[in-house]
């Protein structure tokens, strides 16, 4: 099962299914300059002369996108996903005006633990892979745990 589209902020999907490994999806971004390196981190000085690139914190964050849209339509209400592990190379440069497409690919099911596999590329060809871990929450339940966490300060 493949799936590709470009993003969209608010994609309301309702249908509730049943995950698959080898479930693949992928999503598209075009690159703009809020998301190379030198725009990203105003509090770190040692971005500011950095070259225009992609950055890899921008890449990693739409990956997770990726694979939170890859899930919507499996998850119940009350539901999300966070994610737990990041194992991903950055291995080109990818400037601004360029389009990256994340195709994740369900690898491995674990209770709740999920692991996809993970490939970037720009028109050019491949700029990143790895793997990704995220586990399926509850967040009534998450949210009082963080609240119980503030309150043992």
């Amino acid at each position: 099962m493949a799936y590709c589209r470009s993003y969209r902020a608010n994609n309301n999907m309702t249908e509730i299914a049943t995950l698959r490994i080898r479930m693949r999806h992928c999503e598209r971004m075009v690159v703009e300059d809020r998301h190379t390196v030198p725009k990203i981190a105003g509090d770190w000085p040692g971005f500011a002369d950095m070259p225009p690139v992609l950055a890899t914190a921008i890449m990693i964050g739409f990956i997770e996108q990726t694979c939170i849209q890859a899930l919507r339509p499996y998850l119940m209400p009350g539901q999300h996903s966070v994610g737990t592990l990041v194992k991903i190379s950055h291995s080109a440069p990818t400037p601004v005006g360029l389009t990256v497409r994340a195709t994740v690919e369900l690898e491995a099911i674990k209770g709740l633990k999920l692991r996809f596999k993970v490939l970037c590329e720009d028109e050019t060809g491949p700029i990143g892979n790895g793997t990704h871990e995220r586990v399926i929450i509850d967040v009534e339940r998450f949210m009082r745990l963080i609240e119980d966490k503030k309150a043992s300060i």
